[in-house]
């Protein structure tokens, strides 16, 4: 029975040496020059300001949260669409209903100024 694995076998180890073969004629082949522009951090072509390592405000954290959580939500839409025609009126006011609980969500998090940056 463990010789069906043996063809599996095979290519996970040819692919292993064909990444480490890869890797090693990269480091071997690749030109090294250094330089202070090279080895510095690019973070959008500005130049880095203060240390990585400082706290960001708890709002950063918050508006990420909600843009996935909503991101995820609105997701939903899109195989609804697929199959809207036969879902016909029911199916038309479960995605109301739907949309109608995500609007209040939104609504209730602007009104309590979990998007308002400057505070």
């Amino acid at each position: 029975m463990l010789e069906a694995y043996l063809p599996v076998l095979v290519h996970f180890l040819v692919v292993l040496a064909l990444g480490l073969i890869i890797l090693g004629l990269s480091a071997w082949v690749g030109v090294k020059r250094p330089s202070p522009e090279k080895l510095a951090p690019y973070e959008c072509g500005m130049p880095p300001v203060g240390d990585a390592r400082e706290r960001f405000s708890i709002s950063f954290y918050l508006v990420g949260m909600l843009f996935i959580l909503f991101d995820v939500e609105v997701a939903f839409l899109f195989p609804w669409a697929v199959v809207y025609k036969s879902l016909k009126w029911p199916g038309f006011l479960e995605m109301f209903l739907y949309i109608a609980i995500l609007l209040a969500g939104y609504l209730y998090i602007w009104k309590k100024g979990a998007l308002d940056w400057s505070r």
